[in-house]
């Protein structure tokens, strides 16, 4: 990718737009620059008529790896417009309180409006999809996923209780979020299929056909039909406590910041890109 590529790259097939990230010398590690173009893509989205559903896709090897802890691109005192919120900015603050506006913005703050989108999200998923990169394909309605695709939310071997969108009992179950958060370890895609996380399973080569299949299937639909059914099942997840759980969980997630802040080098407990790697094995 050269310097004058856009970090997020938005395509209109038909009825279908893809939005893909597009930093795969990084494993399409999110930096703000990331996270607010894909905010404004599906903007774009969702304010055209002639579209019904919006894939999220990643390019190169892998999805993303989650959020931008080491690049030379990393901007975490860069200042952005808001547009998830009203929360102050962040940049001119100190300790806890930037960390808290900050993340309050662009992670939890975005991925709950993504999740709103009027119109169906589908993920098209390959290779790495690690922590932050969960949050990304969690916020989408359906989730195609390549034979070499793994999930993976390592973040409590900094100490942290699991990434800022903490949809974990939701999509996987009590139990296999506690296993999943426990130990670290990656799961194949095979293994997300089986306990609901993923709708099916393709291989790699496949990936982009079967997902644009899948949407053309979904696009056949009445546009405001497929709004009603999205928010239905949404506010079914609600009511079983997820907004609310959303909120407590995000607390602890700071709570986890302050204290590494506190006993260890830093909030991350001196973890970056490469140490989270080789602490999961990779080389």
């Amino acid at each position: 990718m050269t310097q004058e590529e856009p970090v997020v790259r938005y395509e209109r097939r038909e009825h279908i737009a893809v939005v893909t990230m597009n930093r795969p010398q990084y494993r399409n590690a999110q930096n703000s620059a990331m996270t607010y173009a894909l905010d404004e893509a599906f903007y774009r989205a969702c304010a055209d008529d002639e579209v019904t559903v919006i894939v999220l896709a990643g390019a190169g090897e892998h999805f993303s790896a989650g959020h931008d802890i080491g690049t030379p691109g990393r901007d975490v005192d860069v200042a952005y417009e808001r547009r998830a919120g009203l929360w102050w900015g962040h940049t001119d603050k100190q300790g806890g309180e930037s960390r808290f506006a900050r993340e309050q913005e662009v992670y939890l703050g975005m991925c709950r409006r993504w999740r709103e989108m009027p119109k169906p999200v589908i993920a098209s998923v390959q290779g790495a999809c690690v922590a932050g990169g969960l949050m990304l394909a969690w916020i989408c309605d359906l989730i195609v996923a390549a034979e070499d695709a793994f999930f993976a939310d390592p973040v409590v071997r900094m100490g942290i209780p699991g990434v800022e969108y903490f949809a974990h009992p939701w999509v996987l179950g009590p139990r296999m979020a506690k296993e999943f958060l426990f130990t670290g370890k990656r799961i194949t895609a095979q293994r997300a299929y089986e306990v609901g996380m993923v709708n099916r399973v393709v291989p790699s080569e496949q990936l982009t056909d079967a997902t644009v299949e899948l949407a053309e299937d979904v696009a056949g639909m009445p546009r405001f039909g497929l709004s009603l059914a999205k928010k239905a099942v949404n506010q079914a997840e609600d009511l079983m406590g997820m907004h609310n759980g959303l909120d407590s969980v995000f607390g602890l997630h700071h709570l986890a910041h302050a204290h590494n802040a506190e006993v260890e080098q830093d909030s991350l407990s001196g973890m970056d890109a490469r140490g989270m790697k080789r602490a999961a094995g990779e080389k």
